[in-house]
């Protein structure tokens, strides 16, 4: 798996967000109950997350997003 293109760019959807994040915690050998309790969040949550669910917390999916070493970046469309 280290050598699978991750998907990275623009990001349009929560689905592909959701996706991000179960590859690298895969990458990382965790399970979705471990990174909820390092993220101190329910199992659940990770669920929702990384199956795309367009109503998880935001500031939520930004600490997952942390703990798995992933920064989110904004940046003007030309």
């Amino acid at each position: 798996m280290d050598n699978e293109k991750l998907l990275t760019g623009n990001i349009r959807s929560a689905k592909e967000v959701g996706c991000i994040a179960a590859r690298y915690r895969k990458r990382q050998a965790l399970t979705q109950a471990d990174l909820a309790g390092l993220a101190q969040t329910g199992n659940r949550f990770i669920s929702d997350l990384e199956n795309g669910k367009g109503t998880v917390q935001f500031d939520k999916v930004m600490h997952i997003l942390d703990l798995l070493g992933l920064d989110v970046v904004i940046v003007e469309r030309k």
